[in-house]
């Protein structure tokens, strides 16, 4: 079989995969996602969260690490107990837990050599995107950061899928640019696959599915898909090294609405780099 057939066999893959809605991942974030769903159950109690973390092995420990970070921990006074980490931390920071722990299974599942390096790439990408969101929403908004963070976080998880299953398939691509041809062909309509899979909040899902949107409406009022919009596009031009030849009296919707400026954005960038090394204490 040559390339092209080759490339055409892993294609019609994705496309049986993306109509029955049959995505393969794997076993462990199966689990961890199964996880997030039970703790949306209503009325849940803390000895039933508690109970459900400790189905995974990985959640749980990232719970406890967690719970005894300077950011949450202020005591000081060590945590033992995933009863104990899951009231400390609430629910919500529990959940959000879950969804980056799953990301993170994703990146590493049968992730080696020159697919790992792109796994990291993507996932250092999305880890800032993630920071900068959650700095433009606590800083510019009053949406809730931690969901912007999530949002931003599973921006590209289309690609995570696509790269993951590229795996299978070492020899199949021809050159580097064919493999990123075929990712950015159908990272969106697996993305959103996967969202619905994962019972994905419609506000995040929009998020992600519009995160290269720039031709919203100028309301003035930013909403969640103008933050990760914004975090997508500022993030690109930090690492191009041109956020200087910004174009200031034109610049897109999800900018406008979130009313940035030049000064405004140094700080917000500047800030974010500050935390990014706490955030990451959810993320990895």
């Amino acid at each position: 079989m040559n390339s092209k057939e080759s490339e055409f066999e892993f294609i019609k893959g994705l496309s049986a995969e993306l109509s029955s809605k049959n995505l393969v991942f794997p076993t462990s974030l199966k689990t961890t996602m199964k996880i997030r769903r039970a703790l949306d159950t209503p009325d849940i109690s803390n000895d039933q969260v508690a109970r459900i973390v400790s189905a995974e092995p990985v959640l749980s420990a990232q719970v406890l690490k967690l719970a005894n970070s300077a950011m949450f921990n202020r005591s000081g006074k060590k945590v033992e107990e995933l009863r104990g980490a899951t009231v400390m931390l609430g629910f919500g920071v529990v959940r959000n837990v879950a969804i980056s722990v799953g990301m993170k299974q994703l990146k590493d599942h049968q992730a080696s050599g020159q697919s790992s390096e792109r796994m990291e790439g993507l996932w250092t990408r999305s880890m800032r995107v993630a920071a900068l969101s959650f700095v433009l929403a606590r800083n510019l908004t009053r949406l809730s950061p931690d969901k912007a963070m999530i949002a931003g976080l599973l921006h590209d998880v289309g690609k995570f899928y696509i790269l993951n299953r590229a795996c299978l398939y070492q020899d199949l691509f021809v050159s580097e640019q064919a493999l990123w041809e075929l990712v950015d062909q159908w990272h969106v309509d697996i993305g959103a696959a996967i969202l619905d899979s994962w019972e994905i909040s419609e506000d995040i899902r929009a998020a992600v599915m519009d995160h290269k949107a720039l031709d919203l409406a100028v309301t003035g009022r930013a909403g969640l898909t103008d933050v990760v919009a914004a975090a997508n596009f500022l993030d690109a031009h930090f690492v191009a090294q041109s956020l200087a030849t910004l174009d200031w009296a034109n610049i897109p919707a999800p900018l406008q609405n979130l009313q940035l400026d030049p000064e405004k954005t140094e700080k917000l960038m500047k800030e974010t780099t500050q935390e990014l090394s706490s955030i990451m204490q959810i993320l990895v």
